[in-house]
């Protein structure tokens, strides 16, 4: 897939970074789109509550009003992007993975960057970010070079799990867990029900490409402090996901229906409701030692509705972008130390612990 702007642009994750890229550029940018935001998020003074500071003389004052996506997108048209270069792209990069939410609805921002005004305003800006330079690993296949993360101490170790036999419990789980679901759970989208929202197997080792870039690109984190990366090889066939076509593509060959347990998660956020599908990934495991998910096949798929036959989807959800899921048991520890991390208390960077 061509590192493009509308590449960037067709996924919600891929969207969000831009958006965050044009707040980083203008402060005025981005105090309009956290008002608009806000009056866009459907947690508005429930889950996400505004709170304003005022004096006395202020009292029965409403606060001003938000500005309209058209006042936005008009910002965003006149958006001076001197001054974008990659250390900007990578923490905007990181903030569009850490606001990643696959069990809820989209936040005000996300509702915000897909209006199809706000989208284009924002094509001028996606267009330049594929030349900033130290981007050219966006769409490269999965290094030689690879790290497993323990989010723990070196204190406190522990091997690397073999994955084959957690391929054959998550699968029995899975079907047993939707068996269950189409039983007990309403087929009414919109009722409150939550339940297993990833698509891809907790089990499996799973390794990164960049350390310590990668510790900051991990979505639904717990907040780690500290991680001990670990060096892996493996030998076999990997299977690049470059594009959403290729993850459909995967769906296709290999389906397992998960519509009873993933529907009404799925549906609030992608609002689409019908037959869902993840790959079986044990039987996947048949013909592919590794998947690996590009930068790019991450923000351009991720958290959408990706179809895979007419009265079918599926949803990229859980997955960390350039990181290695290993189906097969041909991943190993290799030569060198285990290195030991931490995050530095002023920012988001980690720092190597000699």
């Amino acid at each position: 897939m061509t590192l493009d702007g509308e590449s960037l642009l067709e996924g919600p994750r891929g969207r969000r970074l831009c958006l965050e890229l044009a707040m980083d550029l203008d402060p005025d940018i981005r105090v309009m789109v956290f008002q608009l935001g806000y009056d866009l998020d459907s947690g508005r003074g429930t889950s996400r509550v505004l709170l304003t500071a005022a004096s006395s003389d202020d009292a029965g004052t409403p606060p001003p009003a938000a500005p309209s996506p058209e006042e936005v997108a008009v910002a965003l048209g006149d958006l001076n992007p001197a001054g974008l270069d990659g250390s900007r792209v990578q923490a905007a990069l990181e903030r569009a993975v850490d606001a990643a939410r696959y069990w809820q609805p989209p936040d005000g921002e996300d509702v915000l960057v897909a209006l199809p005004l706000v989208r284009a305003a924002l094509r001028p800006l996606a267009d330049r970010v594929p030349g900033t330079q130290g981007l050219q690993w966006w769409g490269d296949s999965r290094g030689v070079e690879q790290w497993a993360v323990d989010w723990r101490s070196a204190e406190d170790p522990a091997p690397l799990k073999f994955p084959q036999p957690a391929l054959a419990e998550w699968a029995r789980r899975e079907r047993d867990g939707e068996e269950r679901a189409a039983h007990e759970l309403p087929t009414d989208p919109y009722a409150p029900v939550s339940g297993g929202w990833w698509s891809v197997p907790p089990g499996p080792v799973r390794t990164l490409g960049r350390i310590p870039a990668a510790l900051n690109l991990v979505e639904d984190s717990l907040g780690w402090q500290v991680a001990t990366t670990i060096p892996v090889r493996g030998a076999g066939r990997t299977l690049e996901i470059r594009t959403p076509a290729d993850w459909t593509s995967l769906c296709s060959e290999f389906p397992l229906d998960v519509t009873a347990s993933r529907r009404h998660d799925w549906f609030r956020t992608t609002g689409r409701d019908g037959r869902w599908v993840i790959p079986d990934w044990e039987r996947v495991a048949e013909e592919w030692d590794a998947v690996h998910l590009t930068v790019l096949g991450y923000l351009s798929g991720a958290g959408r509705a990706l179809p895979v036959s007419p009265d079918t989807a599926t949803v990229i959800a859980g997955w960390d972008p350039d990181s290695t899921i290993w189906l097969t048991d041909v991943a190993r520890e290799w030569e060198g130390p285990r290195q030991s991390w931490h995050r530095a208390p002023h920012d988001r960077s980690w720092r190597h612990m000699h």
